[in-house]
């Protein structure tokens, strides 16, 4: 089978979604979890777009073994160099520059003739060549494009020494039949007896096509597919990591292509992906979504007793998804615990913290497994990895919970009483609010010191019983420093407290980020592949 490459692009295009900010040390997780996942490449940014992302991608290249690592650049001497500097310390490199290839963007964005473009092109792939020998060359909004043009543009990228084209339906434009014959064209009259030149599908998603697209291009000779995790991404977003891989994995039969994921740990950076970037998992979405695998109706119910096959095309254990129930709760010892954490793909024998539990992380999860058993009872497979995950993660440990009181309801004024473990003791603070959140944060703002704003504020059951536990996720903004943290509780008021204070941790410790300003943020995102 030909083996189809993998191009993650969720540090850099995904992170484009309106309202999304990654912290490095969020990205830095999502790159190991890309590792793990086995991707080919992994997109980690675009450096010569400020100190932040330089660092971003540097640390990227330097920490994370395995796949290649790309940083993004345009047919500019700086920005190339930023991105060889940055992507120096990589085991792999790629060097990814881009153009515009339809009329619209080269009046109006680039500002050149078609004439301009082909020889900047010739002399930026050449010189990106300096740096390295794997180069990637994309021209935006192909779909829009003059399709002669297009095929001089590439012809000109791969004489000049481009091993891998990009062809971006920028705009999620095409439709599958159109794209794949864009595909089919370029292949015959570019790449056919070049056969270390690599076609990459990259689309968006803006018409529902991108995943049908990307599989088109592999029909007609893409051998690499450019996505993200859980599909996110400007505007409608990107090609869906997950829907293409299982695509490709599931009807093997008929695209004859493979890639080299490991399925299995699809599920878990889906998840770390949401909870990362604030941005909730439709669902019925395809493959991660909450109804993936669920069959209510009674028909598909004894379809699926009878055999699974009925109504499955693949088992929720290939991406992850534990089939079997898993029953935990207040009576489970320690060594049930940690086999149910195995069982769920986590590595409890790898000391390295980034790679792996470490014991001392199993015994604190434990600890919080039997706080949250001994209110709630029996745990599902679902709500044991929604604590892990958001109780696991590194970070800072400057304020704690110690009690939490709240009063509502039957003519009382809401009214919280909180204790908190700060670097200076204890602090012990009541405060009245409009609500029992909104008391409980006046609270927990008196006692941190500190006066965010709070710019989200979204609760979710962790599974659908009215029993499951409450999984809350804030952003707070102090200055121009913006923060998300996460909760979890069997006490939805208790999950708003511990988000609260998750996402201050950040702010008072230095692994926020900056809110940029609207011309900033433009600037920020870059290109729009």
């Amino acid at each position: 089978m030909r083996h189809i490459r993998i191009f993650d692009t969720t540090l850099r295009d995904g992170e484009q979604s309106p309202g999304v900010a990654l912290s490095m040390q969020q990205k830095l997780e999502i790159a190991q979890g890309l590792a793990r996942l086995n991707v080919d490449i992994i997109e980690a940014g675009f450096p010569v777009n400020g100190a932040a992302e330089f660092e971003c991608v540097s640390r990227v290249a330097r920490e994370v073994r395995g796949p290649t690592i790309a940083g993004l650049a345009r047919l500019v001497k700086l920005d190339i160099e930023r991105a060889a500097a940055a992507l120096e310390p990589a085991e792999k490199r790629r060097i990814h520059v881009f153009t515009s290839a339809s009329k619209v963007h080269l009046e109006h964005i680039l500002r050149k003739t078609p004439e301009q473009i082909l020889e900047l092109s010739d002399q930026m792939v050449r010189y990106a060549r300096q740096f390295t020998d794997d180069v990637e060359f994309s021209a935006q909004d192909v779909m829009r494009a003059d399709i002669d043009f297009v095929l001089k543009l590439y012809n000109v990228a791969v004489d000049a020494g481009a091993t891998t084209i990009n062809i971006p339906d920028t705009t999620g434009y095409g439709t599958p039949l159109e794209y794949g014959r864009v595909i089919k064209r370029i292949y015959d009259d570019v790449v056919r007896g070049r056969d270390h030149i690599h076609i990459s599908a990259h689309c968006h998603d803006d018409l529902g096509m991108a995943t049908a697209n990307s599989l088109a291009a592999v029909e007609n000779g893409a051998t690499q597919i450019e996505c993200t995790i859980n599909g996110i991404g400007e505007r409608a977003g990107n090609t869906s990591l997950e829907e293409v891989v299982m695509a490709l994995y599931v009807r093997r039969d008929h695209y004859g292509a493979a890639t080299q994921i490991h399925t299995r740990e699809l599920y878990r950076l889906s998840r770390m992906v949401e909870r990362y970037s604030g941005m909730v998992v439709q669902a019925n979405k395809a493959i991660v979504g909450d109804n993936a695998f669920a069959h209510e109706s009674g028909i598909h119910q004894d379809g699926v007793i009878k055999h699974k096959e009925t109504y499955e095309i693949m088992n929720a254990e290939l991406v992850g998804r534990e089939a079997a129930v898993l029953v935990l709760g207040k009576h489970s010892g320690r060594a049930a615990f940690k086999k149910t954490l195995k069982d769920l793909g986590y590595d409890l024998d790898n000391p390295v913290p980034d790679q792996g539990m470490t014991e001392d992380t199993v015994n604190m999860l434990f600890k919080r497994f039997k706080e949250v058993a001994d209110r709630k009872g029996v745990m599902d497979a679902e709500e044991i990895r929604a604590l892990v995950e958001n109780e696991a993660a590194p970070q800072a440990k400057l304020f704690e919970l110690e009690h939490l009181q709240f009063m509502s309801g039957g003519g009382n004024l809401p009214t919280a009483t909180v204790v908190v473990k700060t670097p200076k003791g204890s602090k012990t603070e009541v405060a009245v609010g409009d609500g029992p959140v909104d008391a409980v944060y006046k609270a927990l703002s008196d006692a941190i010191g500190l006066k965010p704003e709070l710019e989200i504020y979204r609760v979710e059951a962790v599974t659908g019983s009215t029993e499951a536990l409450g999984e809350v996720t804030v952003k707070l903004k102090l200055g121009e420093m913006i923060a998300t943290g996460n909760g979890v509780s069997p006490d939805v008021i208790e999950a708003s407290a511990r988000a609260y204070l998750d996402a201050a941790n950040k702010l008072a410790a230095g692994q926020a980020r900056r809110q940029p300003t609207p011309i900033e943020e433009v600037q920020r995102r870059g290109p729009d592949e």
